[in-house]
C-alpha cells in the first residue's frame, strides 16, 4: 500500500480520539492507509490528560497470568488475545520509542519519568503528524446516511464515504470529558448489541457518623488489606464523606458493585494491620496500658494513627479484652450502603457485547466497522489494566481494518 499515490491508497475514519482511537491511527497510517480522526471535543485525549494528573499509570510489569486476571471473566479470553497483539512489553516500548522514559515503581506500574501524560501526548501527536494522519477537532459523528457517515462540526454536517471506519468513542464515565455514550442508539440501529454502561472503578457509599466524617474526610488509609467475597486485596483506600474510595476500593469494585445491586449492601472487611498476626496483635495488647490514653497506647502498642483508631470505634464500643481488640484491627466491617454513579466513575463496565465484533473487533452486523476501546463490554481495575487493554484493542482493531481492506 505504501508505494501508491496517496490519492489511491484506501481511507480510514477513526472516530474518537483516546488512547484506542490514537493507537489505532497511529498504526493504520504506519501500514500506508490515509486516516483521519474526528473528535468530538474541542481538543484530543481529554481523559488520557486527567489520568496523567495522577502519575499516568501506563500498565503493569506482573506476569501475564496475574495480569489477565485483573479482566472480568466473560472478557477476559478477549482480552488476553489483545494483549498478545500488544503486550505490557510492547507499550513500554512504544512509549519508550516516543522519548517518555518509563520506570517500574514498588508496586509493580509502569509509569513515565514525567509522570505526566502531556509530554507523551505532545510527543504522539507529532508521530501522527510526520505520518500524515489528519485530526479534526469539533467533529460529533452522529451516525449513518444512505451509508455513509456524518458530523455535525461547526461548519454545518459533513458527509463522509471512508472505506473503513474505526470506533473508539470511550464508555459513559466523565462525560464532560467526552465519553458520554451518546453512540448508542446508532450502534443499536446498526444491528449491535449493548449492555448498560455502570459504574466501575468508583466508591461506595457508608453511613459515617457525623464525628468521624467531619474529621476524617480526605485522609488516606494506608498499608490496609480490604476483603469481600473471599478476595483480599492490599494497598490504599480513602476516606471520602460520602464513604470509601481509592485504588484498593477499585480493585474490588466490580465484585461489591454487583453484590450492593444484588443485596443492597455489601460487606467491606478491614485488616488494619496485615502484616502482623491476630496473635503478635494479641501479646502486644496484653501489655500493661499504665496511664496512656486507650487512642495513644493503641499507637504506640499497635502502630494505629488517628483515622485506624477512629474507624474502630465506627464498628462500634471497643473491646477490652487482647484478643477480642486484636480481632476487630484484623477485621473492621463497613457495610457499604449503594454506589457512586458513572459521573463519579473514573471508567465504565457494559458497553458492545464482545459477540458482537469478529478476532479483529469487526461488527459483524456491520462489515467495515471496527470497534476499539471502553465502549466494548470488557472491565478492569485502574493500576495499568485500563489504559494496557484500551491501548491493546486500538491494535487489534487496526490490524483488523488492515486484514479486511487487504482481503478485499
Amino acid at each position: 500500500m505504501t508505494d501508491a499515490p496517496s490519492s489511491t491508497l484506501p481511507t480510514v475514519a477513526v472516530i474518537g480520539a483516546g488512547p484506542a482511537g490514537l493507537m489505532a491511527a497511529e498504526r493504520l497510517a504506519s501500514a500506508g492507509l490515509r486516516v483521519t480522526v474526528h473528535e468530538r471535543m474541542p481538543s484530543v485525549a481529554r481523559k488520557f490528560l486527567m489520568a496523567g494528573r495522577g502519575g499516568l499509570n501506563l500498565t503493569h510489569s506482573e506476569p501475564l497470568a496475574p495480569f489477565l486476571n485483573r479482566y472480568n471473566v466473560p472478557a477476559r479470553a478477549r482480552v488476553a488475545g489483545w494483549l498478545d497483539a500488544f503486550s505490557p512489553a510492547d507499550l513500554t516500548a512504544w512509549a519508550e520509542g516516543l522519548g517518555q522514559e518509563t520506570f517500574v515503581g514498588s508496586s509493580g506500574r509502569v509509569f513515565p519519568k514525567a509522570m505526566k501524560a502531556s509530554p507523551m501526548l505532545r510527543a504522539w501527536l507529532a508521530r501522527l503528524e510526520g505520518l500524515g494522519v489528519e485530526i479534526r477537532v469539533r467533529s460529533r459523528w452522529t451516525g449513518w446516511k444512505d451509508g455513509a457517515l456524518t458530523f455535525d462540526t461547526p461548519e454545518g454536517e459533513r458527509i463522509e464515504r471512508p472505506d473503513a471506519v474505526l470506533l473508539a468513542l470511550g464508555g459513559a464515565s466523565w462525560a464532560r470529558l467526552g465519553s458520554d455514550a451518546a453512540w448508542i442508539p446508532a450502534l443499536e440501529d446498526a444491528g449491535a448489541f449493548v449492555a448498560p454502561f455502570r459504574p466501575a472503578n468508583v466508591g461506595f457509599d457508608v453511613v459515617w457518623s457525623p464525628l468521624f466524617r467531619d474529621r476524617f474526610a480526605g485522609w488516606p488509609l494506608k498499608g490496609v488489606a480490604l476483603t469481600h467475597a473471599g478476595r483480599t486485596v492490599r494497598g490504599e483506600a480513602m476516606i471520602a464523606a460520602y464513604g470509601v474510595e481509592g485504588g484498593a476500593i477499585y480493585a474490588l469494585s466490580s465484585a461489591l458493585r454487583d453484590t450492593v445491586e444484588r443485596d443492597g449492601t455489601a460487606k467491606l472487611t478491614i485488616d488494619l494491620r496485615p502484616e502482623q498476626s491476630t496473635e503478635t496483635l494479641t501479646r502486644r495488647l496484653s501489655r500493661p496500658r499504665g496511664k496512656d490514653s486507650l487512642s495513644n497506647w493503641l499507637r504506640k502498642a499497635a502502630h494505629l494513627d488517628a483515622l485506624a483508631v477512629a474507624l474502630l470505634r465506627e464498628a462500634g464500643p471497643l473491646p477490652s479484652e487482647p484478643e477480642a481488640l486484636a480481632a476487630r484491627i484484623k477485621g473492621v466491617t463497613l457495610t457499604l450502603t449503594d454506589v457512586q454513579g458513572l459521573s463519579r466513575a473514573i471508567s465504565s463496565a457494559g458497553g458492545v457485547a464482545l459477540n458482537a465484533v469478529d478476532d479483529g473487533l469487526m461488527l459483524t452486523a456491520r462489515p467495515g466497522v471496527f470497534l476499539a476501546g471502553e465502549m466494548l463490554d470488557w472491565e478492569a481495575p485502574t493500576g495499568g489494566y485500563l489504559l494496557q487493554a484500551s491501548f491493546a484493542s486500538g491494535v487489534v482493531a487496526a490490524n483488523g481494518v488492515i486484514d479486511w481492506l487487504q482481503a478485499r
